[in-house]
């Protein structure tokens, strides 16, 4: 089994999105052999797309700077490590109703065009055969389903669009109210059920 964890808290490891990606880890891989590639988006150093490291995408290494050599390999190395996983496990609290901006980074170096996803006759083909993702997601109040939550519909179509079959979200909503630790125990009940 492959897996590909992303932790994207400003909080670290400690964080509950964190904290319950890890659960889900945990269970995917409870009594299995599992590789799983690991990154925490706040101490990757990811820079944010700039015309400087998108021009270098679409060129060929020999014809790179040394920010976008860096940039593409990075990206490269990202994409490999999500290319035919069985499982992708994303963590992310929801920031102003979105994604936090690492997350939106991370994307943006691993959706390239020709690489993770081509156009053909038929509109975009996802190119990354990834069986499923699931998708932790924290927030303070209740969002889910609401004109408020920009983060949940942009998270699955992207993630489809570079081809990742499924999209599967775990939400602990209420974190900032007494329902908390209440979020959190459905949040782990589901997670317990996943096969």
């Amino acid at each position: 089994m492959k897996i590909v964890h992303i932790d994207s808290s400003i909080a670290g490891r400690e964080a509950t999105s964190s904290v319950l990606a890890k659960a889900v880890v945990d269970q995917l891989t409870n009594g299995q052999e599992a590789q799983v590639h690991y990154r925490d988006l706040n101490q990757e150093g990811l820079s944010h797309l700039t015309d400087e490291i998108f021009s270098g995408f679409q060129l060929d290494s020999a014809g790179r700077n040394e920010t976008q050599q860096v940039a593409a390999q990075r990206s490269d190395t990202y994409i490999e490590e999500l290319r035919g996983a069985d499982a992708l496990v994303l963590a992310v609290p929801m920031y102003n109703f979105s994604t936090p901006s690492t997350v939106k980074a991370w994307i943006d170096h691993i959706a390239r065009a020709g690489v993770s996803f081509t156009y053909g006759k038929n509109g975009p083909e996802g190119l990354l055969n990834v069986k499923k993702a699931y998708v932790v997601s924290t927030r303070g109040g209740q969002y889910a389903g609401s004109n408020f939550d920009h983060q949940s519909p942009w998270i699955e179509q992207v993630l489809k669009f570079v081809g990742i079959q499924k999209v599967e979200f775990i939400y602990a909503e209420g974190q900032a109210s007494d329902a908390a630790e209440q979020a959190v125990q459905v949040a782990n009940e589901q997670i317990s059920e996943l096969a």
